[in-house]
């Protein structure tokens, strides 16, 4: 017992062998804390690659004559169809038909685009109509239109009807589409509650596949919604899918069908194949024999390259991270060394005393045991606090210093993410206590192998 009485004691007793703690608390929490900022990042990436892509994406071929019953036709196109079909497959927890398209935003008159006058950018913009209450159950469009506004109370009067009566609008005639705009939208060009805006766009020749000539339509804002991802708000409208199907006609209810599954990971594949078979049964969808079932797609498929991007990004971080822990280790093995060389003397009492190499080794590997102990105790809790509080700390700071630290107009993101691994955490505590014990190794290898008449010749 007299190594964990000694050690301790040696620790107490030298205010510098605290460095080696602090070093290691230094070490564990600012790798904490990096490691789920990084994490957050890389999530809201993944997360703005997805965009409003659900789990699946239907896309049928609609101009694209199939073979159904041995006959030659299009495909059906009734949306109901479609998601009566989907929505009878066990794996699938929601549907939702969407009528997709791209559009410019124009002011009051129609020949006038509004632009960025800084860089010259039109308000390029995604046209998604959806039923509501369809949507809800395949996105998170429901918690973004009740998400407390950063700039003012734009709202949807009514999140369960956001395209419902919009208070105090009062329409000169025939009332117009209600659509939905995202809040930095909004913000940027002005835009709010019950003001008119008019989209423009260019619609297909069914027959020769080639654009028409420009069309525009009014619509009245229903209010914004704040998904927390600044460039999906600055992009995305939504408006009532049949607005978009009597806008552009053609015969079309829907162009694709968002598809959320129970385990998206653990079904993704079961599922695709049993609705491409299901649909093509039932006369929606080509032969998935014949199109490699890509009618049906991962959300993942939509953004390969740049997923595949961002899990070797994580990878390289990790390991220039695990650097920072050597820098903690080289503090404790510094301090052990320093401390057996003062240490010569005692050494020299304890073999005398009877003491065994094992013995004089295992007092030394303690004072690192305990360096490695409170460090990374320490460094884990407060680790763990700066992460679940990095938004406040960031905000006091930037109060206190006078200029904004996080600046969130120059992210896609309005917020410092932040997702806590619970296996990187684990991996930083152990390889934090793993490098401080070998560090402490070699010190407390040279003190057992001391020659204790050497230690006591000069006393």
């Amino acid at each position: 017992m007299y190594q964990t009485f000694l050690s301790f004691r040696y620790l107490r007793a030298r205010p510098i062998s605290w460095i080696g703690v602090a070093g290691i608390f230094v070490a564990v929490s600012a790798l904490i804390l990096i490691l789920s900022i990084m994490s957050g990042f890389l999530a809201e990436t993944r997360n703005h690659l997805r965009g409003s892509l659900s789990d699946l994406l239907i896309q049928p071929h609609l101009d694209r004559t199939l073979m159904h019953e041995g006959q030659s036709i299009l495909p059906r196109r009734d949306s109901a169809g479609v998601l009566e079909a989907v929505l009878e497959d066990p794996l699938v927890a929601g549907a939702s038909a969407h009528y997709t398209w791209y559009g410019m935003l124009a002011a009051a008159g129609r020949e006038r685009m509004l632009s960025d006058v800084n860089h010259g950018d039109l308000a390029l913009v995604k046209l998604v109509g959806i039923d509501a209450n369809e949507e809800y159950t395949v996105s998170n469009l429901e918690a973004d239109l009740k998400r407390v506004s950063l700039i003012s109370d734009e709202r949807v009067a009514d999140p369960a009807d956001p395209f419902g009566p919009i208070p105090g609008y009062e329409p000169d005639g025939r009332p117009l589409d209600p659509i939905l705009i995202g809040e930095q939208l909004a913000r940027f060009w002005g835009l709010r509650r019950g003001r008119t805006l008019e989209l423009v766009t260019a619609v297909l020749d069914p027959k020769t596949g080639n654009a028409q000539e420009a069309v525009s339509r009014s619509f009245v804002v229903a209010g914004t919604f704040r998904s927390k991802n600044n460039e999906f708000d600055m992009s995305t409208l939504y408006l009532p899918r049949s607005a978009m199907a009597e806008w552009f006609g053609a015969g079309r209810e829907f162009t694709d069908v968002a598809v959320k599954l129970k385990d998206y990971e653990g079904t993704k594949a079961a599922a695709q194949a049993s609705l491409a078979a299901r649909l093509h049964e039932r006369g929606y969808l080509h032969d998935p024999e014949v199109t490699g079932g890509m009618e049906i797609r991962p959300w993942e498929d939509f953004q390969r390259s740049m997923l595949a991007a961002i899990e070797n990004e994580k990878g390289l971080l990790g390991i220039m991270l695990s650097l920072v822990l050597l820098v903690a280790a080289f503090s404790v093995f510094a301090i052990l060394s320093m401390l057996v060389q003062e240490k010569r003397r005692d050494i020299g009492i304890l073999c005398a005393l009877g003491a065994t190499q094992w013995g004089v080794m295992g007092t030394f590997l303690m004072i690192g045991l305990w360096e490695a102990l409170l460090g990374t105790l320490l460094g884990l809790g407060a680790g763990i606090w700066a992460t679940l509080n990095i938004n406040a700390i960031e905000q006091a700071l930037s109060n206190s210093f006078g200029f904004q630290i996080f600046n969130r107009e120059a992210y896609a993101f309005d917020h410092i993410p932040t997702v806590i691994e619970g296996g990187g955490v684990a991996a930083i505590v152990l390889g934090a206590f793993t490098a401080s014990l070998l560090a402490a190794a070699l010190p407390a290898w040279r003190a057992a192998r001391l020659n204790p008449v050497e230690g006591l010749r000069h006393e």
